[in-house]
């Protein structure tokens, strides 16, 4: 930037001596009549114009990396950033606004960059050098340019504090376009099979055109700038020549003194009009760069507290464990249970239940509001996000499938061996569908795997959830996708592949909690039933009820 900045200086410097030096040709070379010196002088501006276009030309090139290269660090910090955001801040951004600042707002900063290194340099040389050079020539005149400034600052300045908050107010409708896009892009199947085309189209339209309307109220303000810049200049230059034909004719200077001060405040007029240009860019650009910078400067809600291990001979403790999403009504409650290593526990219940809050909360995804969780006798907070995430295997409700080869998506940057990945995928019940594809493991995948069937899915991702024998593997309504003789053969293969794990499922049917050691019932967030499946049959009403109508019994009858 240093560079780029020196090569603007020289630029700017020798498109400055241009009219100098034509002030000079016609006050005192011509008048010597000698060809000679009139064509040293014209090949004189001549060298100062090509060093002014080859400092400029080599200015923007350096300026072009500069911009390449801040914008590609910003980028990459933002995107780090998010990754490692909380649960509760991802929500409190929403991922749309963080898809939009990651995309959007780092263009319009980016731009910026570009942009003032150009203008910030040569605008403020050709300002301060231009009037500099018309004092020395004509101080009178000089001082009838200088008045129009203050106007100038004024107009500009007022405007530019009045964009900051409209252009925030558009980034703001930016997130909810990418929102609606968003939902629609990945819903785009049910949409189709319900006939919604148009209702999604009516519906992208509404945010499209509250965009269209904060774009143009921004943009009004910003366009009112050009208009009056330039009625101030005119007024301005009408004022110069009007003293200049003054001053001409009473003798008190030279034409051509006024053609280089008309020159001069020609360059004054652009370097004014090239700033107020910035100013007008620095309100889209510092509404963006707020943006970025509160997910940039957002705290780091993983705290890692002082270990204070218990005597626990449990490999995994929820003590009275209370937790709520927004601080109002409780989410979980008193949720207390207890698990050695290599126990298994199923957790079943109606929806909205807290079942998957429970995962998330083991995982760390959020911190729980009283209570405490423990493995190995230690609290989850005590563990590094390293030591932590080392633990589990994990195949979420949710879980997602990356454009990439089916190997690829099992590995998942674990360097694990091909010899890993096919014993996971049997254990999964994968392999023989996968080996029947001519391509084997190497089978291309879709996002989010729509080129496969959605029991195939599950179990490309039950797959490398247990691909490296996690200590904790946890299973979120992972088989529900999966036929009962699979789910069965599932069960069965990873009992005995993974006898040292503990397994946390959490499912929809009994047939596939009925065999852990440890089941337990939810209702509103709290346990209203635990123990094996042939003790919560005759305790646990709710239990029984959902056995009967999956499994049979009272149903059937």
């Amino acid at each position: 930037m240093c560079l780029s900045m020196g090569l603007k200086l020289i630029a700017s410097a020798a498109e400055l001596m241009l009219p100098f030096i034509l002030t000079h040709i016609l006050d005192n070379v011509i008048e010597t009549l000698n060809i000679y010196n009139v064509v040293l002088y014209g090949i004189l501006m001549i060298l100062c114009a090509i060093i002014s276009c080859i400092a400029h030309v080599n200015a923007n090139v350096v300026q072009a990396s500069v911009s390449r290269d801040f914008s590609k660090k910003m980028r990459s910090i933002l995107f780090e950033k998010t990754l490692y955001l909380s649960a509760r801040d991802t929500d409190f951004f929403t991922i749309p606004s963080l898809e939009s600042r990651i995309t959007s707002d780092t263009y319009h900063v980016h731009h910026f960059v570009g942009v003032i290194q150009r203008l910030a340099v040569r605008a403020p040389i050709l300002l301060l050098g231009g009037l500099i050079m018309s004092f020395i020539m004509d101080p009178v005149l000089a001082l009838s340019m200088v008045a129009t400034l203050p106007f100038i600052c004024a107009t500009v300045l007022f405007l530019s504090k009045k964009t900051v908050p409209m252009y925030t107010k558009v980034q703001s409708s930016v997130d909810n376009m990418v929102r609606v896009v968003r939902e629609d892009s990945q819903g785009i199947r049910v949409i189709k099979a319900l006939s919604k085309n148009e209702y999604e189209n009516q519906r992208y339209d509404k945010v499209n055109r509250h965009l269209s309307r904060t774009e143009r109220k921004a943009s009004i303000v910003t366009s009112i700038v050009n208009p009056i810049m330039t009625l101030l200049m005119n007024l301005g230059i009408i004022g110069v020549i009007a003293l200049s034909a003054y001053r001409v004719a009473t003798g008190k200077t030279t034409t051509a003194t006024v053609i280089a001060f008309v020159e001069y405040f020609t360059m004054v007029s652009s370097a004014m009009i090239a700033l107020s240009r910035m100013f007008v860019m620095y309100g889209k650009c510092s509404a963006s760069a707020k943006r970025i910078q509160e997910v940039v400067s957002r705290p780091d809600s993983f705290v890692v507290t002082q270990d204070k291990s218990v005597k626990d001979d449990n490999h995994i403790t929820f003590d009275n464990v209370n937790f709520s999403y927004f601080g109002k009504i409780n989410n979980v409650e008193n949720i207390s249970l207890n698990l050695k290593k290599g126990q298994s526990l199923g957790i079943i219940g109606a929806t909205g239940s807290g079942k998957s809050t429970l995962v998330k909360l083991l995982l760390r995804f959020y911190d729980v509001n009283s209570g405490s969780i423990r493995i190995n006798g230690r609290e989850i907070t005590s563990y590094t996000r390293e030591e932590l995430t080392k633990m589990f295997g994990v195949c979420l409700q949710n879980d997602f499938i990356f454009a990439g080869s089916i190997e690829e998506n099992i590995d998942f940057g674990r360097n694990l061996t091909k010899e890993q990945i096919i014993e996971a995928c049997k254990v999964a019940q994968a392999h023989d569908f996968i080996s029947a594809n001519k391509d084997g493991y190497d089978h291309l995948l879709s996002t989010k795997g729509t080129n496969v069937s959605g029991g195939q899915r599950q179990r490309i991702l039950i797959a490398r959830a247990i691909a490296d024998k996690p200590k904790i593997l946890i299973l979120d309504d992972s088989s529900s996708a999966l036929d009962y003789k699979t789910d069965l053969s599932l069960r069965l293969a990873l009992k005995e592949f993974l006898e040292d794990s503990t397994v946390i499922t959490v499912a929809q049917r009994i047939s596939s909690i009925k065999d852990c050691d440890h089941i337990i019932v939810l209702d509103n967030g709290k346990i209203i039933g635990q123990g094996k499946h042939e003790h919560l049959l005759e305790t646990c009403i709710e239990y029984k009820e959902i056995s009967d109508s999956q499994m049979g019994g009272a149903f059937v009858e």
